[in-house]
């Protein structure tokens, strides 16, 4: 008895043999192009705000480890080697590489994104990527994010790196927390740890440390800290308060300030914590001259305050004029003396509005010497 033949089974095997003959045509067509066409161009796309790497050093790692590309055949460039190559920068954490039929070495780099910059207890200096891998500082760029600094213990070594204490582990969390909130990442300018291994939350608006402790609950704690934020704050002031303690996660313990401690103890600033103002001084320094700036040209008094009181003498003045010099009738003289009086009598700027122009004057000058300055510090 002949057995049913399976026609499905042989068109389908019979399709994979077509699709394999032309796979191998295929890449027979592209060894052969590669042998005849040369490399015309090399586009190095870096996408992002930050400039921890150059397009001139993808350029020089190119040239050291493959040389000159322009004009050579494409089946003598390596695209694997140059990934591996540039993925070895301690900047980069991606990097696609492919040619085009026309001969264009197309270089893709992801750069890594720092969160926090450490500042351990040895003096080392480094950063921890989003995905937390410590990367050393940048001679080239230096990003704005949290700073961390006090009793670290973490080390950075000659390459990039894992988290290795738990530590630096809560760091990372709590700056990776804190970046993708919108309020807390405009609040918390700097994280301290003190000897006790607390994480302190230095905020931007009130003079008080919120103390946190570990990265334990984190969510919870931030969420007390902000009903805390909206319902007592406003009632006893920003100033109140030494200490927010919230590292315990159903209660929050408050230390309040000696009411002479303000004008007594401005905020001290260490030489560890001198790295997290290091360009935020520039900052605070040019918006607090201008607010002043604005508040005095706000309480200046504008010159309309003061003409309507001589217009009134002034017309009280000419209608007695006018009074006295009536039985005369002469109307071509008082229509001469009016706009003569009126010339005369306009008041002339006084000593204090001449003196409150030249400040105001010279706290422009003082905002622009300042602004230059900033830009100066920030190049």
């Amino acid at each position: 008895m002949l057995k049913k033949i399976n026609w499905g089974a042989i068109f389908t095997g019979f399709a994979w043999l077509i699709s394999l003959a032309g796979l191998v045509v295929l890449l027979g067509f592209i060894n052969v192009k590669k042998q005849t066409v040369k490399c015309t161009d090399v586009k190095i796309l870096i996408p992002g705000a930050d400039n921890f790497i150059e397009r001139e050093e993808i350029d020089e790692i190119l040239r050291q480890d493959q040389g000159v590309l322009l004009g050579r055949n494409l089946e003598k460039i390596n695209i694997h080697q140059i990934e591996s190559k540039l993925q070895a920068n301690p900047y980069i954490a991606f990097a696609k590489v492919y040619i085009d039929m026309d001969g264009v070495l197309h270089i893709e780099v992801k750069q890594r994104q720092p969160i926090i910059r450490i500042l351990n207890a040895s003096g080392q200096d480094f950063y921890i990527d989003n995905d937390g891998l410590k990367m050393p500082i940048s001679s080239n760029f230096t990003a704005n994010v949290l700073v961390a600094t006090g009793q670290i213990t973490e080390v950075f070594g000659s390459r990039v790196d894992t988290l290795h204490t738990k530590l630096a582990r809560d760091l990372y969390k709590t700056a990776l927390f804190i970046k993708e909130d919108t309020l807390w990442n405009a609040q918390i300018e700097q994280i301290v740890v003190d000897e006790k291994k607390d994480m302190e939350l230095i905020p931007r608006v009130g003079n008080q440390r919120i103390i946190l402790g570990d990265a334990d609950s984190l969510e919870k704690k931030m969420t007390n800290l902000l009903l805390f934020y909206k319902k007592a704050m406003p009632q006893v002031g920003w100033e109140t308060y030494r200490t927010i303690n919230i590292k315990y996660t159903n209660q929050i313990v408050c230390t309040k300030r000696d009411s002479t401690e303000i004008s007594r103890k401005p905020k001290t600033i260490s030489t560890a914590d001198s790295l997290r103002i290091q360009r935020s001084v520039s900052d605070s320094l040019i918006r607090n001259v201008v607010a002043n700036a604005l508040s005095q040209k706000a309480a200046m008094p504008t010159p309309d305050t003061k003409k309507p009181a001589p217009k009134k003498v002034e017309l009280a003045s000419t209608k007695s004029a006018t009074v006295t010099s009536k039985p005369r009738e002469t109307k071509p003289e008082v229509t001469k003396e009016k706009p003569k009086s009126t010339t005369n009598t306009k008041p002339a700027p006084s000593a204090a509005a001449l003196k409150k122009q030249k400040e105001k004057e010279a706290r422009e000058k003082e905002i622009r010497a300042l602004e230059k300055q900033y830009k100066t510090q920030q190049n």
